[in-house]
């Protein structure tokens, strides 16, 4: 491929990854006003706040030129950015280190907009709530991370090499215990009448949201996280001990630990949170969370389970 013809086939992935972004939020911030009751009250009160420097949301209406103004700005900085995106996953073929200052922008996308949203006034993140401009952004991130890697499909490969297996593992364990956890909340928070009460607690408790909705959504992304990062964790310490057995006792050290962990944050952040929920529910849901992992990480790794098996055996 020529020089001009990559050049445009860049630009070209860049733009459309832009607009898939700017897509996404619109609709995401749609579907969210829309359950609020105020179809279009997010761009109107952004579009608002930028060009006529509104500070108090009370006193937005919802009005074309607003709207207008604000989807355009919108979508031209989602092509900027999706332009720069494309040419630093286009440069990370040719160098791999690059990809590290490409995940590096979208981290910094992620807080742009919370920064700039705080410049021009606080009280406007605190109508839409940062759990909404988050989970925007996210949705935006994964869909213009589809398609600009889906464009590149050797190249996962190259950055990740051996490894791509291990992280796929440990994602998906980390997915089974924030799953294993959620469900015995549900079921026990529905048993008492209230379903979501023990998600929107946590929220309100350990992040600060008042907003009954915020919280529980707040809960459940960082709950997620945490999990996802303690299972690639286990994973890579699991990858290891197949070569030296030792690691294994790294591994469970690992576990105990984790099972401390969630008590431990309660009583820095909120010690009475642990006065509405018993200690008991929140053993029994890290109890179910850590065999469910287990489960899965050892179907994945059968021979060291019978290596481990014999070495018990050989000590009896």
């Amino acid at each position: 491929m020529s020089m001009a013809r990559r050049e445009r086939s860049v630009l070209r992935e860049g733009v459309i990854a832009g607009v898939i972004g700017a897509t996404t939020v619109a609709l995401w911030f749609l579907i969210y006003d829309a359950w609020r009751g105020k179809p279009l009250f997010t761009p109107a009160l952004l579009g608002a706040t930028i060009f006529h420097g509104v500070s108090s949301p009370t006193s937005v209406e919802i009005a074309g030129g607003p709207v207008i103004g604000y989807t355009i700005v919108h979508l031209l900085a989602f092509i900027g950015f999706g332009i720069v995106a494309a040419c630093m996953l286009a440069a990370s073929e040719r160098e791999p280190a690059i990809f590290i200052a490409f995940v590096t922008l979208f981290a910094a996308f992620e807080v742009f907009f919370f920064v700039v949203l705080g410049t021009l006034s606080h009280s406007v993140l605190g109508v839409l709530g940062w759990w909404a401009i988050f989970v925007g952004n996210l949705l935006a991130s994964i869909g213009m991370l589809w398609f600009l890697v889906r464009g590149h499909p050797e190249l996962p490969a190259t950055l990740v090499g051996s490894s791509g297996h291990v992280l796929r593992e440990g994602v998906v364990a980390g997915v089974i215990g924030a799953a294993a956890v959620a469900f015995w909340f549900l079921i026990l928070d529905t048993i008492r009448g209230d379903a979501l009460r023990t998600p929107r607690l946590l929220g309100n408790a350990m992040l600060g949201q008042t907003d009954p909705v915020g919280a529980m959504i707040s809960y459940t992304i960082v709950h997620g996280i945490v999990f996802i990062l303690f299972g690639i964790a286990g994973a890579f310490l699991l990858s290891g001990a197949e070569e030296r057995l030792v690691i294994l006792f790294v591994f469970v050290v690992l576990y105990v630990a984790f099972e401390f962990f969630f008590f431990a944050a309660v009583l820095i952040l909120a010690r009475w949170v642990l006065d509405e929920l018993a200690g008991w529910a929140v053993m029994v849901g890290n109890l179910l969370a850590a065999p469910a992992m287990l489960a899965y990480y050892f179907t994945k790794h059968r021979p060291l389970v019978s290596r481990v098996a014999q070495a018990l055996a050989k000590e009896a």
